[in-house]
């Protein structure tokens, strides 16, 4: 399979529609080239499908095909980061994940290598179905010692998320998403300290916990849930999966009281399970709720109709605040 036809078979709105969206991912990595000559990407076939195609265009000697061969791919990039360079390594989060777990396990998070794994399509976001949706890869990745795991909140924060990775000196995964929509003019970039939680809408009713792509889901069901019941709810973006912001979710749930977790992921082993395990380990009491792919298989589909059937789209998540409220007795 080429390139191109895994390119288009990550079909999004913008292309429907004909739209131009920037690849901010794409347009940040080749910043950070020109910084850092020791930056190198290396990719699986899929470079317009992940952006790294900028890269490749602008420095073309310093760009890698290793072929559809992701294991062998990992092990090339550590070599390369043992020789002084940074590889970014790029391919769908599917195949980072469960096709190259081993080679990712002993070649970078076990030596502790300076490998970057960029990989793209989390969760839910395909056309192409179960094979190419990473429902896992979270749990796989947080469970890995050494491995730092970051999934920034769509166009706005990704520039910062590429930089933060490139900074931190190890092994660093990266959850990305090509967004389907251009950044609306004037919106400022998100910044991103790596292990620190985003407090991105406060309120005292309830706090809903949310990464990546679920993060403008739980903005508009805090909208809506205000505009229609005077509730305010927080909105908290959990950039940083590993390490996790313990005490940031802490204050949070003792604060409100109600907590629901909102990710494009199974609700196995990612965002909820890091929430449920910080507010157990710390005594806190909650009513709780977490959102995702209920450890089951999905199918292809559009996005939109694909969170909302597997329950994580914003009216799921202001349906399930409101039915925690309501046992409170509020």
């Amino acid at each position: 399979m080429t390139d191109q036809s895994l390119h288009l078979g990550d079909f999004t709105s913008s292309a429907k529609s004909g739209a131009a969206v920037p690849k901010y991912y794409g347009e940040a990595l080749v910043a950070l080239g020109h910084e850092r000559p020791e930056v190198v990407a290396l990719t699986g076939d899929l470079s317009p499908a992940t952006e790294c195609d900028l890269f490749r265009d602008t420095f073309p000697d310093r760009f890698f095909t290793p072929g559809i061969a992701e294991a062998n791919m990992i092990g090339v990039a550590a070599g390369m980061a043992r020789s002084g360079d940074m590889p970014f390594v790029h391919t769908f989060c599917v195949f980072m994940s469960r096709r190259a777990f081993d080679q990712v396990a002993m070649q970078v998070a076990y030596p502790r290598t300076n490998v970057k794994l960029a990989g793209f399509l989390p969760g839910l976001t395909t056309l192409l179905g179960v094979s190419h949706q990473a429902i896992e890869d979270v749990a796989m990745m947080r469970a890995l010692p050494n491995m730092t795991v970051i999934e920034p909140c769509g166009g706005r924060q990704i520039a910062a998320a590429v930089r933060a990775a490139a900074d931190f000196d190890g092994p660093v995964y990266l959850r990305l998403h090509r967004p389907s929509a251009a950044v609306p003019a004037g919106v400022p970039p998100l910044p991103l300290e790596i292990g620190k939680g985003q407090l991105l809408r406060d309120g005292k009713d309830a706090v809903i916990f949310a990464a990546g792509h679920t993060v403008d889901e739980a903005l508009a069901a805090a909208e809506s849930l205000e505009a229609a019941h005077g509730l305010q709810v927080a909105v908290a973006n959990m950039h940083t999966l590993k390490p996790f912001d313990r005490d940031f979710v802490s204050d949070l749930a003792r604060r409100t009281g109600t907590v629901i977790t909102a990710e494009n992921h199974s609700i196995v082993g990612g965002l909820g399970s890091a929430v449920a395990e910080t507010l157990m380990e710390a005594g806190i009491a909650a009513r709780f709720r977490r959102l995702g792919v209920r450890d089951r298989f999905a199918e292809g589909g559009s996005t939109p109709y694909l969170f909302d059937k597997y329950g994580f789209s914003a009216p799921h998540i202001a349906t399930a605040c409101l039915d925690l409220l309501k046992r409170s007795g509020r």
